[in-house]
Parts: structure tokens; sequence; C-alpha cells
């Protein structure tokens, strides 16, 4: 399951959906909004997404995932739109056989996703500012890197 929404995240449902009788582990990572980003108070979050160009590497890393690990099932699910405290960004869920795999695999998804997949945060903070983030990849309008979200 590959997927971008602007509906809440349902982790277990989505966690459940990569289950399977051959599969000793579930991994799953779920991205959160947290209030404090070091010493700044956090308000709310808003993600944009180029839907394409995401989907697509989305698809590439779930591909290049299961070359690596013997993955049976693979979810990866991210959410856009304005987040408030506590609501869930991303999940990531994988089956393997072994624990091991399924830990390597989840951690190795969502790493190379925060890198690669164009989905920009903006960090709306307690004192009314705001501020692009993005590990990997240049903020919108910045022009490094000719990604930019949709108007």
């Amino acid at each position: 399951m590959i997927e971008i929404t602007e509906l809440p995240l349902d982790h277990a449902a989505i966690t459940d959906s990569v289950r399977s009788n051959l599969a000793g582990a579930v991994c799953s990572f779920l991205g959160t909004v947290r209030e404090m980003t070091g010493e700044r108070r956090t308000a709310m979050l808003e993600y944009e997404a180029y839907p394409e160009m995401a989907l697509k590497k989305m698809a590439e890393l779930e591909a290049e995932a299961r070359r690596r690990w013997p993955i049976l099932e693979a979810a990866l699910v991210h959410r856009v739109g304005t987040l408030s405290l506590g609501e869930i960004s991303i999940v990531i869920a994988v089956s393997c056989p072994h624990r091991h795999q399924a830990i390597d695999a989840c951690r190795w998804l969502i790493d190379t996703f925060k890198d690669v997949v164009p989905v920009w945060k903006k960090e709306v903070w307690a004192d009314g500012t705001e501020e692009w983030v993005h590990p990997g990849m240049n903020p919108p309008g910045s022009g490094g890197d000719g990604l930019e979200p949709p108007l």
C-alpha cells in the first residue's frame, strides 16, 4: 500500500494490512507531530507534496526495500495538510519472516523516505513564525532542486 492522503491515519489498520501468516515480525514506524523542537514550541505542522512524484518515489523505495529484505507486505502512507500536536503524519509498516529484517527494512524506509520523497513540512511555531523544514531536500521556493510543491 502506497498512499498520500489528507485523511487522519489509522496506524492500527495500516499495520494490520501488512500482517501475514508467513511473517514472524511486523515492524511499524509512526511519525507524529511533537510539541517541542529544541527550544521552540510547535503550534502545528503543514505538509505539502508533489503527489505524482511522491507516489513514484515511494514505489521505488518499496521496490528497493523488497530487493534488500524478504518483505512479505509493506505500507507507506503519508498525510498532507494541517496536522495538530500528536497527530500521525506518516506510517511505514513492513512484515518479514524475522524481526531483524523487519526492523532494518522499516528503519531504512523511513530514513530514505525523509531524504528523497518530495513531501515538505512547514513548522508553524507557537510565536506565529513559520519555517519550511525537510532533511535532505531544499524547502519549497528555494529553487535549489526544482521540486516545488503545488500552489
